[in-house]
């Protein structure tokens, strides 16, 4: 049995990639639970295995005491000392109680445990593989569908694509062979479950590392990516040379780079933009390929701006369905008013005349205020004026003097 089983435990390590260490592990648990089993007891028994011979035995663990209460835990120290002179009292001596046969029920429950931990070790070995893909791009086989998911085979493990990571102008089919992006990889009870998707925005990143070596090396870098799957997707590049343009080394030559990316993605449109450090600059280049006039910013909304072009390129600017425009404003962070030149100038005209009529009321209430101060300044003082001018009274005893005179 030795040499079967270190051969057993040689072939999972090779085949499987489950070291011997772990079900070794596995056949030390199996042996106890199937010695608790058979004889009722496992409080202290310990398994060793020899990984060179391939051989297990079984140990009861016994303390060393005076006066035995529990032969099955305990070893009193005359019956030590005939072991060894060296025992002490608290001494633990291990005796050898190696079933010379755990029968049908042992060796299943053995079989049992030696199997849920290969399992185990399977899963764990599993999701250690695949959590180094979350974020990654993975290439797999369709396997089926159903009303939730798409089911993908990457190996080892079954991915699922939900409905919202589906593209719309997609179709999949059994044994078709398709890139995804590793979204989510968790340790679920039942094995590790990843998540997959070909509509989130780090797969066209992945996608242009891949075709693009200077966005792969970093000299090229992708600061925002705003899409709607399947049918259009903008893209902002600044180049970390100042001798590389970003735009054209994305684009490629004639186009190549990124119709091959188009082309992985069925068709779906591609706006490459330079990143700016200025705002404004970088809002007008967002929503190429419209022509901008001006970016006004809002005073009371720091990530609000009014944009103007040309009369002739409003509907140009503002997409299919507004689609121009929403995607500039996902790709730049800004809330985005597209106004024609005609427009603007109404609208400017409007708040220039409604500042003004802000400002007259505003004098006007001062004059008034003005007003108010003068006439209450003017009361004040006549009521001053009669608290000092008191009207001449007769003395009345006076009077009465001269009366009587």
């Amino acid at each position: 049995m030795s040499k079967e089983l270190l051969g057993a435990l040689s072939a999972l390590e090779e085949e499987k990639g489950i070291k011997k260490e772990v079900v070794i592990e596995a056949l030390e648990a199996a042996l106890v639970s199937a010695y608790k089993r058979n004889y009722g007891q496992a409080q202290n028994v310990e398994v060793s295995f020899d990984d060179k011979k391939g051989e297990m035995h079984v140990y009861s663990v016994k303390t060393v005491v005076d006066d035995v209460t529990d032969d099955q835990l305990q070893v009193s120290l005359d019956q030590a000392l005939e072991i060894n002179k060296g025992y002490e009292l608290g001494d633990e001596i291990k005796f050898e109680v190696t079933p010379k046969n755990f029968g049908r029920i042992a060796a299943q429950t053995a079989k049992q445990v030696i199997m849920q931990r290969v399992r185990e070790a399977e899963r764990e070995n599993v999701f250690d593989e695949y959590s180094k893909y979350e974020d990654e791009l993975v290439t797999g086989t369709v396997e089926r569908q159903d009303t939730r998911f798409v089911y993908i085979n990457l190996g080892k493990v079954e991915a699922v694509m939900g409905s919202k990571d589906q593209m719309p102008n997609e179709v999949y089919r059994p044994q078709d062979r398709i890139k995804v992006y590793v979204t989510k990889v968790e340790n679920a009870t039942k094995g590790p479950q990843v998540f997959v998707s070909r509509t989130a925005p780090g797969m066209l990143k992945r996608l242009f590392e891949q075709e693009v070596p200077e966005i792969y090396d970093g000299i090229v870098e992708i600061v925002s990516i705003a899409r709607e799957a399947g049918d259009r997707a903008k893209v902002a590049v600044r180049s970390n040379n100042s001798d590389i343009d970003p735009v054209g080394t994305a684009v490629g030559p004639r186009g190549q780079r990124v119709q091959t990316i188009v082309n992985e993605l069925h068709g779906e449109n591609m706006d490459i933009v330079e990143w700016d450090e200025d705002d404004a600059a970088y809002i007008a280049n967002s929503l190429n390929p419209a022509e901008v006039i001006d970016v006004i910013f809002d005073d009371d909304n720091d990530r609000a701006c009014t944009v103007i072009v040309p009369d002739y390129q409003l509907s140009l600017a503002i997409g299919k369905k507004g689609q121009n425009a929403r995607l500039a404003a996902k790709l730049t962070g800004f809330k985005i008013d597209i106004k024609s030149e005609t427009e603007a100038k109404e609208f400017l005209a409007n708040k220039k005349a409604a500042s003004e009529t802000d400002d007259d009321s505003a004098d006007s209430s001062d004059t008034e205020s003005q007003a108010d101060d003068s006439a209450e300044n003017v009361d004040d003082s006549a009521t001053d004026e009669q608290q000092d001018v008191k009207p001449d009274t007769p003395d009345t005893d006076d009077s009465d003097e001269n009366a009587n005179d």
